[in-house]
């Protein structure tokens, strides 16, 4: 059972995600936040595997909402979902360890296959996303980045982590690659190692930071 808290400040917005959600036999929504304090709270206590959260709310705001439940509940997973697709709120999102962030647009077979992926470790990001984070990475002087880092993969993890910026799931990497998901999974966990990272998020803004994604590098 995949157990999920709603956080956002529109009741009807809430209700909605909980039908979509809810239509899912191994999904349960166990809690619900009008605001990012209350999200904070209910994820200390009720330790769900995701979290949907709202960025503009009272009281606190999604992103530093974020950062805390990062902070104080690491099991959980947080998964942005909101009507603003601005640079900043993309960028500040992921930074604070989001493990996604989608736009209230998605349809529901997108929202439901992207909590499976959050909850399973992997990255969920709308295509908007993606072209935020090319338009913010890779179109400014990275000069102060050091993407000699990536020199500790191998070829095989160079081109999983290739995939993985391109906001492809351990699946369609397997797919494309040729190679079992769980092999792609190893791939992966070698990767955050080596480079000394927390999680997929963190690996693919490393590699727009340091231009590695876009470089062709396989």
């Amino acid at each position: 059972m995949i157990r999920i808290v709603v956080a956002d400040d529109q009741l009807l917005v809430r209700s909605g995600f909980r039908i979509i959600l809810e239509q899912q036999p191994d999904f349960e929504v166990c809690g619900e936040a009008m605001n990012g304090a209350e999200a904070v709270a209910l994820v200390r206590e009720l330790d769900p595997d995701v979290a949907l959260m709202d960025i503009r709310m009272p009281q606190l705001n999604g992103l530093d909402a974020t950062r805390a439940i990062v902070r104080e509940s690491p099991r959980t997973r947080v998964l942005v979902l909101t009507t603003y697709d601005l640079d900043e709120y993309v960028v500040a999102a992921l930074r604070e360890g989001a493990s996604g962030y989608l736009l209230k647009d998605v349809n529901p077979a997108e929202l439901v296959r992207c909590v499976r992926a959050v909850a399973s470790g992997e990255t969920a990001l709308a295509q908007v996303v993606l072209r935020r984070m090319v338009d913010e990475f890779l179109h400014h002087d990275a000069a102060s980045a050091d993407p000699v880092i990536f020199e500790r993969l191998s070829e095989r993890e160079r081109a999983v982590l290739t995939e993985l910026t391109r906001g492809m799931t351990n699946a369609e990497i397997a797919a494309a690659l040729v190679v079992s998901p769980a092999t792609v999974k190893t791939h992966v966990a070698s990767i955050l190692s080596k480079l000394g990272l927390r999680d997929r998020v963190q690996a693919v803004i490393l590699a727009y930071e340091t231009g590695f994604a876009g470089s062709g590098a396989r």
